[in-house]
């Protein structure tokens, strides 16, 4: 005859196991912002706005000597440098950033 073993269903079901069955697997995780600020100190970018700040100076320089009619040409001139010089940096920085 056999003997019958008996067993508490409950307490089957709710004993924590002391081997996890699952194994943790490595992950890779990225960042959606993959931007530092000192990537900005760029040489490129700091000579472009350089060159843009000097040239702001030296239009609020000569509209304090009363040149008006050589700031009016300075004005002329960077409505139209200033935004080609921005968007052109931008595509620069965005194209040589490493991401």
């Amino acid at each position: 005859m056999r003997k019958t073993q008996w067993f508490d269903f409950r307490n089957s079901i709710h004993k924590p196991s002391l081997i996890s069955s699952i194994k943790p697997r490595p992950f890779k995780a990225y960042s959606f912002v993959p931007f530092s600020p000192f990537a900005m100190l760029d040489p490129t970018i700091l000579t472009l706005g350089g060159i843009v700040l000097g040239v702001a100076i030296i239009e609020r320089i000569l509209e304090r000597w009363g040149v008006i009619d050589l700031v009016d040409q300075f004005a002329k001139v960077m409505r139209f440098i200033l935004p080609v010089t921005f968007y052109g940096a931008l595509l620069y920085f965005f194209a040589t950033f490493m991401f």
